[in-house]
């Protein structure tokens, strides 16, 4: 973003790998290039567009310019033999980009492989659910992946075609619409029957009282800014998986969003009175 030639594959492998060292044993997930909507790169040719947030971006992007993606997939896989690397999709929309990915990936490894390069043969792939169609369809999408992360912002974003910084309209962007909800609750239902783990990660996963909710609808991992960390870790740790899951089922049969967040605050000002205010 703030240079006018993109990193190769030897810079983004030593990037990745003093991460992946650092971070031993715990994992970390690798997003490949997302650029697009409100991300550029100077030194790419990207044309300009009336709708960005729809356009040529991330994963799309990715599947047109190969050379490019490949780049990043070489300096992933090795960069995998010195820790617990996972490498995650943005933007996946439908069965064919993800097949797509994956095959690119293949000869990634293959090319490796050939070329006598270490690499982890086990690193977990994942796809972010950030467009409705990507959640309505994620029993299909499950049998591609190791896991899913829930882009929240851009899934709310989508669902409900809301700009999030569109001032004007910024009364639309309601985390706790019935819709999102139910999308939600269906890409864990779907993830889960496949075995595979949810998380999500985004601004709602950063709101205490929505934490519980994503606890309660069995999110097995919420990813958010470390400003926040500590607040939604009291919160977790406050509420009894019991409560969540209470919590969660009935906030699944509100008819209105605004229904939802008084719920939950009324639910949490009893159980968990610290985490909420009196507003």
């Amino acid at each position: 973003m703030n240079r006018t030639d993109l990193p190769g594959e030897e810079e983004q492998y030593k990037a990745y790998k003093q991460v992946a060292e650092k971070m031993t044993p715990h994992s970390v997930i690798i997003r490949t290039l997302d650029l697009g909507g409100d991300k550029f790169a100077s030194s790419l040719d990207v044309p300009h567009e009336m709708n960005p947030f729809l356009g040529w971006r991330a994963i799309r992007f990715c599947l047109t310019r190969v050379d490019v993606f490949k780049t990043q997939m070489r300096a992933i896989l090795r960069a995998s033999a010195h820790g617990n690397l996972k490498v995650m999709y943005p933007m996946i929309s439908n069965l064919t980009e993800l097949q797509k990915a994956n095959e690119i990936l293949e000869e990634c490894r293959n090319e490796l492989k050939r070329e006598g390069c270490a690499y982890d043969s086990r690193m977990e792939v994942g796809a972010m659910i950030e467009i409705p169609s990507a959640a309505i369809i994620s029993h299909i999408l499950a049998k591609e992946v190791d896991f899913f992360s829930i882009g929240t912002n851009d899934l709310i974003q989508y669902a409900l075609a809301v700009d999030r910084v569109n001032e004007k309209i910024a009364y639309l962007y309601e985390p706790t619409h019935p819709a999102i909800l139910d999308l939600i609750h269906r890409v864990v239902q779907s993830g889960h029957k496949a075995k595979k783990w949810v998380g999500s990660c985004g601004e709602m996963s950063g709101d205490p009282a929505i934490a519980v909710l994503l606890v309660g609808l069995d999110i097995d991992e919420i990813s958010t800014s470390p400003i926040v960390l500590p607040k939604v870790k009291k919160a977790v740790r406050s509420v009894s998986y019991k409560d969540a899951k209470r919590i969660a089922k009935k906030a699944l049969e509100f008819d209105t969003g605004k229904q939802v967040r008084s719920y939950i605050n009324q639910e949490l000002k009893i159980i968990a009175r610290n985490l909420v205010s009196d507003e």
